[in-house]
């Protein structure tokens, strides 16, 4: 076996209870049936065409889009990625701008630089007690429609707090009737029933991402995009997905997608787990500050997934690292991301009571063992790059992404780069926010967040002997 191969095994035999993508967690009674050998096919006869779907796929596909309310539903085996791209494809005036939040995932500012378009960003709100971007301001008259192609909008956030876009969606149809709006709720695929918010598609939304392996029971890279109504041309989303999507589809994907959105309708797995993660908000939520239902209502903040459990880690005095490092040790707890004061453990479908009590006991444990633990006030770092106005810092727009993409670039140091427009979309990963986005100036903001030292990041080529790309124009204000 090689590297990679006896790497996964070591991962495997370490036997860490998962809080974290994807939502299967493991368990083998979701793919019951599967031959993961026999089943890794090709278009065979009788087996269906994924770009021209007649037959078995057609069928899988219609049945989802019952499922999840959609008039039709195209599976994707190219992940999340591929559906926010498509979405912008789509649109049939790149000519005009698009409406979207800055704090989208980095595949929507991909999306840019495909489909030409020109973003005006909405600014996200920053939560004060968290140091992280969970609401926006979308309220009657916020948004300004004229001249856009569309409006995109991410519902949930990766940590689980929804926008009010039942709001934005009526002021849609007041405001600007005809055009669409597209939604990332990559996070959400498991909205079904009272226990969670309203889908995107049941209130009314045109594109709908959902990426169905986070929280449900599909394999990793496997998700779907949902349509209802008539504001999107269904031939050219077609068009899109085929420029997008491999020509040789993983058919072990597609038939664990279609198998997820039947697991997805008994619900029976998530009200034992509410009940559990009610319990845990009581034990221990006083120790820590835990992102609830009481945020509703702040911070452009209209209600909260439960299933996402953000730990704030501050009121112990302790770094969320170190945290994380006791609960990896001790509990063999692996979050789905952390950063210095953060911490998020995602519930999925194959998740367990069980497994909330070990969460439960761990976090206990956590909060008792603190004054050990601690490095005092200075393990903190200052605020992650936001400031203490509640609202993130927007370095100034000076070219779309897909210019700044084809423009002449060159590297240069980072200590040099202020005021130069930036090459390259930079982001911590997880979640994948961009703190700079191609054509964008830099900012004395986002140098000192590029400074912070370690971390995990995407896009940036020259992280290690801290370079940047910079587009050759005129240098801006420094």
């Amino acid at each position: 076996m090689g590297e990679l191969g006896e790497g996964l095994s070591q991962y495997e035999r370490q036997g860490f209870c998962s809080f974290h993508t994807p939502g299967h967690k493991g368990q083998q009674e979701f793919f019951n049936g599967f031959d993961f050998c026999g089943f890794d096919l090709t278009e065979l006869p009788g087996l269906d065409m994924l770009h021209s779907p007649k037959g078995i796929i057609a069928q899988a596909q219609r049945r989802s889009a019952e499922i999840f309310g959609a008039d039709e539903t195209f599976f994707l085996v190219g992940g999340g990625t591929v559906g926010n791209q498509a979405m912008f494809l789509t649109l049939a005036d790149t000519a005009n701008r698009v409406i979207i939040e800055r704090s989208s995932h980095r595949s929507v500012m991909s999306a840019l630089v495909l489909s030409g378009l020109r973003p005006d960003y909405i600014r996200p709100i920053i939560h004060p007690e968290f140091n992280l971007p969970l609401g926006l301001d979308i309220g009657p008259g916020q948004l300004s429609w004229s001249d856009a192609s569309a409006c995109h909008v991410t519902y949930p956030s990766y940590y689980g707090t929804c926008i009010e876009l039942e709001h934005l969606l009526t002021d849609r149809a007041n405001l600007a009737p005809d055009i669409p709006v597209l939604v990332d709720q990559a996070h959400g695929s498991h909205y079904l029933g009272p226990l969670f918010p309203a889908s995107a598609i049941k209130l009314g939304a045109d594109l709908v991402l959902h990426s169905t392996h986070k929280t449900l029971s599909a394999l990793t890279q496997s998700a779907m995009l949902h349509v209802k109504g008539s504001r999107v041309s269904r031939s050219r989303l077609r068009q899109s997905l085929e420029l997008l999507q491999s020509s040789s589809p993983s058919y072990l994907l597609l038939a664990s997608l279609e198998r997820a959105g039947e697991y997805a309708l008994d619900l029976s797995r998530w009200e034992t787990m509410q009940e559990e993660v009610n319990k845990l908000h009581q034990i221990v939520g006083e120790r820590f500050r835990i992102l609830s239902q009481k945020d509703a209502g702040t911070y452009g903040i209209d209600c909260v997934d439960w299933s996402k459990i953000l730990i704030n880690t501050r009121p112990l005095g302790v770094t969320a690292p170190r945290c994380v490092k006791f609960l990896r040790e001790e509990f063999g707890l692996e979050p789905e991301l952390w950063d210095e004061e953060n911490i998020l453990f995602i519930l999925g479908i194959g998740n367990t009571p069980e497994d909330i009590r070990r969460l439960t006991k761990g976090l206990e444990q956590l909060a008792n063992n603190a004054p050990s633990l601690s490095l005092g006030s200075e393990g903190f770092g200052s605020n992650d790059g936001y400031d203490g106005s509640s609202s993130l810092f927007l370095p100034p727009q000076v070219l779309t992404p897909r210019e700044a993409f084809l423009g002449k670039k060159r590297k240069i140091p980072l200590k040099e780069s202020l005021g130069y427009i930036v090459g390259e979309t930079i982001s911590p990963y997880p979640p994948g926010i961009p703190i700079v986005v191609m054509g964008e100036q830099m900012t004395p903001e986002v140098l000192e967040r590029l400074h912070v030292g370690e971390g995990r990041w995407q896009g940036w080529q020259g992280y290690e002997s801290q370079t940047i790309w910079i587009v050759e124009e005129e240098k801006g204000i420094s």
